[in-house]
């Protein structure tokens, strides 16, 4: 009889026979409670609703199945049928079965809502791990950030000092041209000097017969003059043999620092191109002296 009261509450309380049946037999019959619990577990199981077929010795065959072909005693037999008049005499009323599904209408819903305090727990929890996952995902993010600025920090550093090296040797170089061609200019007038005094014999050999005519003097040294954006001019020495490349680094670093610019000849007017930069003075026509306008590109 309590196994047909387990079975018939569930399916007085609305639950599928099919899913009562299997909650019956899952839980060894042990109560309307653990069979409730079992089907609220379950109830998303893919096979939850395939029909259910009883295995054998299960708990919803009868009993006379388990029973042993053993000859009853006679007491057995008075007890059997005493406690068989016992169960017919004492059936549940109607308002006993109202009241037992009404209660366990009730534990369904606090089941049910200890359920979903449960799965509400699991989603915060799961809700606070993506959190955190998140989080150590932006913290790696930002290093990884952090070490290629310092990178980047590092290169442009790096190509700065370059170019304030690169700057520094030209610079180097123009003082050491300069100094060069102050000592040359020095030790020329104080060798010249020496030799002015027989300037008697020049007027007595140019009175003379003519000769042939003097040699075209090879100068080894070019003063250029720049004009420069603002109207003002730089006026410098160059050697004949230094490419124009020289010049433009004169200017640029005496004039118009951190703008582009080219150098032309105003007359006879040429532009000067990159290749030119690279051709002595010489070469380009501007030994021994040369004027120059800058111009922007």
């Amino acid at each position: 009889m309590a196994e047909c009261t387990t079975l018939d509450s569930l399916l007085e309380m609305g639950f599928d026979r099919n899913r009562a049946e299997k909650a019956v037999a899952h839980t060894g019959n042990q109560g309307i409670e653990r069979a409730m619990d079992w089907l609220m577990e379950h109830e998303n199981d893919p096979d939850i609703d395939e029909p259910y077929v009883p295995p054998a010795g299960n708990v919803l065959e009868s009993s006379d199945s388990q029973e042993t072909p053993t000859e009853p005693t006679p007491a057995a037999e008075e007890g059997a049928e005493l406690s068989e008049e016992e169960g017919l005499k004492k059936p549940m009323t109607e308002e006993e079965k109202r009241e037992q599904i009404k209660r366990l209408e009730e534990l369904m819903k606090v089941k049910q809502e200890e359920r979903r305090e449960r799965e509400r727990r699991e989603e915060v929890e799961r809700e606070k791990q993506r959190r955190k996952q998140g989080q150590e995902l932006l913290q790696v993010k930002q290093k990884l950030q952090e070490e290629e600025m310092k990178k980047l920090t590092e290169q442009r550093r790096r190509e700065k000092m370059e170019d304030r090296m690169a700057k520094q040797r030209v610079r180097e170089k123009i003082a050491r041209d300069r100094e060069e061609r102050a000592q040359k200019f020095g030790g020329g007038s104080s060798v010249v000097s020496p030799t002015s005094p027989p300037s008697e014999a020049a007027p007595s050999a140019s009175s003379g017969s003519q000769g042939p005519p003097p040699a075209k003097k090879d100068y080894d040294e070019s003063r250029i003059q720049v004009r420069l954006l603002d109207g003002s001019t730089l006026t410098a020495v160059f050697k004949a043999q230094e490419p124009l490349a020289a010049v433009r680094v004169y200017v640029q670093m005496n004039g118009v620092e951190g703008q582009d610019f080219t150098l032309l000849s105003p007359y006879p007017r040429r532009v000067y191109t990159d290749m030119d930069m690279e051709k002595p003075l010489r070469e380009l026509g501007l030994v021994p002296s040369a004027v120059l306008v800058v111009a922007k590109k």
